[in-house]
């Protein structure tokens, strides 16, 4: 369609999916040039940090990544590092050999490995600024985390971006993925309320099956819009099986506000990396 005549709205939406961030499993096959081919060159991709690969997984990955045009985020599980000797290693050869300088701090769900017990352990020791990290993200969860009260999760943002920025590092949120776009946007408000006002990525899932986005969605603790969705919302079929969450997306937009913009979209691919691109390619296209 001609770019003259879309609605604002609508470019407004190929804007944010045409520059979406997504991410993928280190062990894929698409983590380097095959992936040059689904999307541009400069797009962002997320490494993540399952249990099953160590960080030199992770940093291979990085490497592919970047020599093939993309810009690498890895994320880095603070509770799955053995030793501050791990994490700086990790960190040192990200940068070096990936030209990596941003990454995503997690916990990661496990129980601690090394003296880490939750991502703010890792950021108060400053390897990520002493090893050439210039951004940091964090993740948020505007439907909660299943097993962290919320206001024990508001208590840590709000300390871990304190501590990045007086680090001198860029920092940036990016949201578990939902079906709803009420929660996100509530979300967003309550943490520039709270004076939290770095950049917020929204996560959504990308096309997936059924089976699989709700499987996800249970276990990531997002299953009351799961649920809200199934009791009767005429877009859930959309969302789950059709092209993408292109029902969200609107929802999402059309409850944007000046004073809490979305400042990009981040897919959560859920292993459909190929399935994702073609969704991002045709709807982000002007």
């Amino acid at each position: 369609m001609d770019a003259a005549m879309l609605s604002a709205e609508q470019r407004r939406a190929a804007e944010l999916i045409g520059t979406c961030s997504l991410e993928l499993s280190p062990r894929d096959e698409l983590a380097g040039d095959s992936l040059r081919p689904l999307l541009p060159s400069g797009t962002t991709v997320f490494v993540n940090h399952p249990p099953s690969v160590t960080h030199h997984d992770i940093v291979a990955a990085c490497v592919r990544l970047d020599r093939a045009g993309f810009v690498p985020v890895p994320h880095v599980a603070a509770r799955r590092l053995s030793s501050f000797t791990q994490a700086s290693d990790f960190l040192q050869r990200a940068t070096a050999e990936a030209n990596v300088q941003r990454v995503l701090l997690i916990g990661g769900d496990d129980s601690p490995t090394g003296p880490f017990r939750a991502s703010l352990d890792l950021l108060a020791t400053g390897v990520l600024e002493r090893t050439g990290i210039r951004a940091v993200a964090f993740a948020g969860y505007p439907e909660g985390h299943p097993a962290i009260d919320t206001q024990t999760l508001n208590a840590v943002l709000q300390a871990k971006v304190a501590l990045a920025a007086k680090a001198g590092l860029s920092v940036s949120l990016i949201t578990q993925f939902g079906f709803e776009a009420r929660p996100i946007l509530h979300w967003i408000a309550a943490q520039r309320a709270a004076g939290i006002n770095c950049p917020v990525h929204v996560g959504i899932a990308g096309p997936a099956s059924v089976a699989t986005l709700a499987k996800f969605a249970i276990r990531c603790g997002v299953g009351a819009s799961l649920r809200a969705l199934a009791r009767g919302h005429t877009a859930f079929a959309r969302i789950l099986v059709e092209a993408g969450p292109d029902a969200l997306i609107s929802e999402l937009l059309a409850g944007e506000t000046t004073e809490s913009p979305i400042a990009g979209l981040h897919i959560f691919t859920f292993g459909g990396v190929r399935r994702t691109a073609a969704w991002i390619t045709s709807a982000g296209a002007l």
